[in-house]
């Protein structure tokens, strides 16, 4: 029985959806022009993380830092 050949591993592009492979200096993108832009989207915001914060430590370190109010405040005096 002939030894089976690694196939190698191929996915897509996420910016143009051209066939990159896993050992490709620019994966997982096909090109540095292709990373560009996606990094762009993230900068201008068309990419977002939807997933609420939970954690309570982390939303009071965000209140302190915008401006919010945080459980030890003293405003309730």
């Amino acid at each position: 029985m002939p030894a089976k050949k690694k196939s190698a591993k191929l996915l897509r592009c996420p910016t143009c959806a051209m066939l990159v492979t896993f050992d490709g200096e620019d994966f997982p993108f096909c090109s540095d022009r292709c990373r560009k832009i996606d990094l762009g989207k993230w900068a201008s915001g068309v990419y977002k993380i939807s997933s609420p914060i939970l954690d309570p430590d982390v939303l009071e370190d965000l209140g302190a830092f915008g401006g919010g109010h945080t459980k030890n405040s003293d405003d309730d005096n």
